[in-house]
């Protein structure tokens, strides 16, 4: 680890590290001397590269909105049907969160987003929901449906990955891939209800 650290690596494995912590054991679970421990890096080393345990948070939830921000748009690409894309779009954030055991729980921990701390995760995460409020856009005729779609696929899509993460999914048997497309189903759904909305296309 003093290799990469000289090579101005230590950050980003600090970031990979955090990332791997969260995946196993939740936000709860996270802590910098952790971190450290696992990197095999002394416990004051990760503050030569970030102030408090706030910053490697943010840090960490800037890699996840990123990250989500790039499945999203994979998985909507080339699908021609706006409704199928968006749908799409919610099963590849269900995937995401089972994978990594975060997403917008991680994004919006308390004291990381408004005031203007964390300028490349508030760019980051805008990326993520302007590419979802977009798809919405194209399924929906009024920008307050899009939003109102957009915060449900967000909760329902979330749901369904936290529902295996908790236990409730694997009791009935069900793989992750079968939760993936149960949540491809319920955003079908819910986009077709906001479609035969009073307003709606």
């Amino acid at each position: 680890m003093g290799d990469r650290y000289h090579r101005g690596e230590l950050r980003d494995e600090l970031v990979r590290v955090a990332l791997d912590l969260i995946a196993e054991q939740g936000v709860a679970g996270f802590s910098v001397a952790e971190v450290a421990r696992r990197a095999q890096v002394s416990p004051g080393a990760p503050y030569r590269h970030f102030a408090e345990r706030e910053s490697l948070l943010a840090a960490v939830a800037t890699a996840v909105a990123r990250q989500l921000a790039d499945r999203v748009a994979e998985a909507a690409d080339g699908i021609a049907d706006p409704a199928e894309a968006l749908a799409a779009a919610a099963g590849a954030y269900t995937d995401y969160v089972i994978e990594r055991r975060a997403g917008m729980n991680v994004i919006y921990t308390d004291g990381l987003q408004g005031g203007g701390a964390y300028t490349e995760l508030h760019d980051q995460t805008r990326r993520l929901t302007d590419q979802f409020l977009m798809l919405c856009l194209a399924v929906t005729d009024r920008p307050e449906n899009a939003l109102e779609l957009m915060e449900q696929l967000f909760t329902q899509a979330h749901g369904y990955g936290m529902f295996w993460i908790d236990g409730v999914f694997t009791k009935h048997g069900y793989t992750p891939e079968l939760v993936v497309r149960k949540s491809v189903a319920a955003a079908r759904l819910t986009i077709e209800g906001h479609r035969h909305q009073p307003g709606t296309v």
